[in-house]
C-alpha cells in the first residue's frame, strides 16, 4: 500500500489557529505531539533540573548530618575518657600556674635566684631587672646577669636555676675567661608571673578599640 505523502501535506494547507478544532486529524495529532515534547522539555529544564539539584544539596546535607552524628556518637562513647583527659588538663594547667608567681612573689623570687649564685660562691657583678612584657595571659621579666666563678660552680648555679619551683630561664648565655681560672657568665634570666584580675581587665580594655577596627 503506497503512502500518500501529498493527500498528508494537503491537509496542513489552509490552517489556522483560530479554529484549531475544525482542523483534520493528523495536523491535530501533531500539534498535540508538539506540544507535549515542548512541555517536556520545559518541564525538564525549569522543573526537574531544579528538582535534580535539590535532590543532590540534601544528600550531601544527609551525608553531612549522618557525620556529625558518627562524631558525637563517638563523643558520647568516649565520654568518661573526655571527662578523665580534661580533668587532666585541668590539673596540668593548674601546676603550671602555681609555677607562676604572682605580682607579690616576685621579690621573693629574685631574692632566690640572687640566693642561688650567692649559695655557689658566685660574685654578682651585675643583676639588672629589664622591663616587664605583658603578654596574653602571663608577664615575662627579664633580668640581665654577670656572675663569675669556677667552671663547675657556674654550671651548678644554672642547675639550681633549673629546679628552683618557680619557672625561671637562662638566655643568650656568654662564658669568657678571666684571671687565675675564673669564668664571668654573662646572661639574661627571664621569669614569669601570672597578670591578676586588674591587669587581665586593662588588657582587655587596650585591645577593645583594635578589636573594633
Amino acid at each position: 500500500m503506497a503512502i500518500d505523502v501529498r493527500q498528508w501535506l494537503s491537509q496542513f494547507q489552509g490552517l489556522s489557529f483560530d479554529n484549531i478544532g475544525t482542523w483534520p486529524l493528523l495536523p491535530r495529532a501533531v500539534v498535540w505531539i508538539v506540544v507535549v515534547v515542548a512541555c517536556a522539555v520545559a518541564g525538564k529544564f525549569l522543573l526537574w533540573d531544579q528538582q535534580s539539584e535539590e535532590l543532590e544539596r540534601l544528600r550531601t546535607e544527609e551525608q553531612t548530618l549522618k557525620d556529625q552524628y558518627r562524631a558525637k556518637l563517638q563523643q558520647a562513647i568516649n565520654l568518661d575518657e573526655l571527662r578523665r583527659q580534661k580533668e587532666l588538663v585541668g590539673q596540668y594547667v593548674l601546676t603550671l600556674e602555681k609555677q607562676l608567681p604572682s605580682k607579690s612573689e616576685m621579690d621573693q623570687l629574685l631574692s632566690d635566684i640572687n640566693q642561688a649564685g650567692i649559695g655557689r660562691g658566685l660574685q654578682f657583678e651585675l643583676f639588672r631587672p629589664g622591663q616587664t612584657a605583658i603578654k596574653d595571659y602571663y608577664a615575662e621579666l627579664p633580668i640581665v646577669v654577670r656572675v663569675s666563678g669556677r667552671y663547675h660552680d657556674l654550671g651548678a648555679f644554672a642547675g639550681d636555676i633549673a629546679n628552683l619551683p618557680r619557672i625561671v630561664t637562662l638566655n643568650n648565655l656568654n662564658l669568657t675567661a678571666q684571671r687565675d681560672g675564673v669564668l664571668a657568665l654573662d646572661a639574661t634570666a627571664k621569669t614569669y608571673r601570672y597578670l591578676d584580675e586588674e591587669e587581665l581587665a586593662a588588657l582587655r580594655k587596650a585591645r577593645q578599640p583594635a578589636a573594633k577596627k
